[in-house]
């Protein structure tokens, strides 16, 4: 996580060698570009609610893709399953990953 931080904080950064020790950053023509550590370990934590709110959002859309064929036109969609779909709608409201989810009872 910490490369994807670097490469998102600093543009001009093409490759980064990592010796597990020292971690060189280095632009197109090769020159060394300086990293501020404080920086890359507060974008890595953002990016890390960002990357566990995508993963909670494909579960839900998964859910909601289950129920999808209830929602046709041609269909009745009970008010359980109605309310069903809006819990996993809103559960972003609630939830910030899937490790702290709740998910609603599908009926």
């Amino acid at each position: 996580m910490k490369h994807e931080a670097i490469f998102a904080l600093y543009p001009s950064v093409v490759t980064i060698n990592d010796d597990g020790d020292n971690i060189v950053a280095t632009d197109k023509n090769g020159n060394v570009v300086s990293w501020d550590a404080s920086a890359v370990s507060k974008k890595e934590t953002d990016l890390e609610v960002v990357y566990k709110l995508s993963a909670l959002r494909q579960e839900r859309n998964s859910r909601l893709t289950e129920t999808d064929y209830l929602a046709l036109s041609d269909t009745t969609l009970t008010s359980a399953m109605s309310t069903y779909r809006q819990a996993l709608r809103d559960i972003t409201d609630s939830a910030t990953s899937l490790d702290d989810v709740t998910w609603p009872t599908k009926p």
